[in-house]
């Protein structure tokens, strides 16, 4: 049985994650609209911090730990977005950030998860196109 949150623990979650999220804004395209025959809305999440929503997810984990949960830090295997979101939202926690990332992870995701001050080991990549 899967324990789906109530509406209750959404807010709880946006309540705790206000302090480090950006509040990003919701557009609408008129050539779009017209091209779909609808009114469509886009969450820009590409200007989320790490540029991605993972930092939601992210945020609300590392700062739903309890101080003893989160002494040890935080771990993830993560060849980019995922990995930086938790490496920034530790680094503002103030904790640890282990990520282990594939040594064919791009570049640019490299950078950007060390320079977020997590501590990665790289492995061989597994995922076969």
């Amino acid at each position: 049985m899967t324990n789906l949150p109530a509406f209750s623990d959404i807010e709880k979650a946006h309540e705790r994650i206000r302090p480090y999220i950006h509040h990003t804004p919701v557009l609408s395209s008129k050539s779009i609209n017209q091209i779909v025959g609808a009114e469509l809305f886009f969450k820009c999440e590409n200007l989320q911090k790490v540029g991605a929503f993972k930092f939601r997810g992210a945020c609300n984990s590392v700062f739903s730990l309890t101080t003893e949960e989160a002494k040890n830090g935080v771990c993830t295997h993560s060849s980019g977005n995922h990995a930086a979101a938790l490496a920034l939202a530790a680094r503002m926690r103030g904790i640890p950030a282990y990520i282990v990332m594939p040594e064919n992870a791009p570049e640019i995701k490299k950078i950007a998860v060390a320079g977020y001050g997590a501590q990665i080991t790289f492995c061989a990549p597994t995922f076969r196109s």
